[in-house]
C-alpha cells in the first residue's frame, strides 16, 4: 500500500468511492484485517447515457449547432433572412445622430428594447401597438435572424433593428429626450459576485438611459434574479430624473405589454420569482429617494 499501516494503528476500513480499486493493495489490507470497499456499477448508467449522447451528437451534429450559438453565428436560414430582410428592417451603426422621422416615414413616439434576445417580446409589442415605432438592439446573431423573419411575416414596418452595442447606439445615434420608453427584459445577471461588475445596469448606464427618455417617458426592466433586482433598485433610485412608479424599492405586476416568455415560465415552475420595475422620467431631475424625502419633509 502507499501508506505505512503502522502509522495508522486504528485503521479498520478503506472506502473507495469508485468502480475500480487497482490503487489499493487489497492483499496487504487483508493481512492487517482492514476492510476494503468500493462502489461497483455506480457509473454504469452515466457511462451509457454519455455514450448515447455522444453518438447522437455526432450523428445530428449537435456540437456544430452549439458552437454556432456560442459564437453568435447565423444559421443558413438566418443568414438568408439577414441578406434579404436587413435592408428593410436593419440599421447599420454609423456613430452619427439619426433622423428617425425620415427612417420610419412618420412622426411617432418611439420605444427602444435593449437586448431583445429572440425578439419574442419586441414582436408581441409591435403587433399590439402599431401606433409607436420600435427600435430593437441586440448583438446576438441568431436572435436577430429570427426576429427579421418574424417581422417580415407580420409586416411590422414600424420596427427597426440594430445589431450593435447598446451603449454606443444610445450615446451616438439617439437624441437626448427623444424616447417614449426604454425596455430591458432579463439582462444577463452575471450571478457570480466577482462578475457583478459586468452587469448592464450600472450608474453611468442608468444616467444615459434617463437622458434619452422624454419627460413623462418610462423605463421598464424585468429580471428573475432577486440580487439583480436589488442592484437595479439601488442604482435607479439614485439616478436623477427617474422615479419608481411603485415607490422606493417597489415592483409592479407584469404589464400587459410584456408577454410571459417560455424562459420565464420555466423559471417560475422551478420556483424563481420575477421582478418588474417601472420608472417614470420626471421633469424636476430629482432622484426617487429625494422625492420621497421631500414628501416626508
Amino acid at each position: 500500500m502507499d501508506f505505512n499501516c503502522n502509522r495508522l494503528p486504528a485503521l479498520r476500513h478503506i472506502a473507495q468511492m469508485a468502480v475500480g480499486y487497482d490503487n489499493i493493495d487489497v492483499r496487504a489490507a487483508s493481512a492487517r484485517g482492514i476492510a476494503v470497499t468500493h462502489t461497483p456499477n455506480t457509473l454504469t448508467d452515466a457511462t451509457a447515457d454519455l455514450t448515447i449522447g455522444l453518438l447522437l451528437s455526432v450523428a445530428r451534429r449537435f456540437h456544430e449547432g452549439e458552437a454556432m450559438l456560442r459564437e453568435g453565428r447565423f444559421s443558413p436560414a438566418q443568414q438568408r433572412a439577414f441578406d434579404q430582410l436587413w435592408p428593410r428592417f436593419g440599421l447599420d451603426y454609423t456613430a452619427t445622430a439619426r433622423d428617425y422621422d425620415a427612417i420610419f416615414g412618420r412622426k411617432a413616439l418611439r420605444v427602444v428594447e435593449i437586448g431583445f434576445g429572440n425578439g419574442e417580446a419586441l414582436r408581441f409589442a409591435a403587433k399590439q401597438d402599431p401606433s409607436r415605432d420600435y427600435i430593437g438592439i441586440e448583438v446576438h446573431a441568431p436572435g436577430v435572424g429570427r426576429l427579421l423573419n418574424a417581422l417580415s411575416d407580420d409586416g411590422s414596418d414600424h420596427v427597426r433593428i440594430y445589431r450593435h452595442d447598446a451603449v454606443e447606439v444610445l450615446s451616438h445615434e439617439i437624441a437626448d429626450g427623444s424616447l417614449d420608453e426604454i425596455r430591458i427584459y432579463f439582462p444577463d445577471p452575471w450571478h457570480k459576485k466577482r462578475h457583478n461588475k459586468r452587469r448592464l445596469l450600472q450608474p453611468e448606464f442608468a444616467t444615459l438611459l434617463a437622458r434619452k427618455l422624454r419627460v413623462g417617458g418610462r423605463l421598464h426592466l424585468a429580471t428573475d434574479w432577486q440580487d439583480y433586482a436589488e442592484q437595479m433598485w439601488a442604482v435607479l433610485d439614485a439616478t436623477p430624473g427617474l422615479r419608481n412608479r411603485a415607490g422606493a424599492h417597489g415592483q409592479v405586476s407584469r404589464p400587459e405589454w410584456r408577454p410571459q416568455t417560455h424562459f420565464e415560465t420555466r423559471g417560475q415552475k422551478l420556483g424563481h420569482g420575477v421582478w418588474d420595475l417601472l420608472y417614470d422620467k420626471d421633469a424636476d431631475g430629482m432622484t426617487g429617494r429625494q422625492a420621497v424625502n421631500r414628501i416626508a419633509d
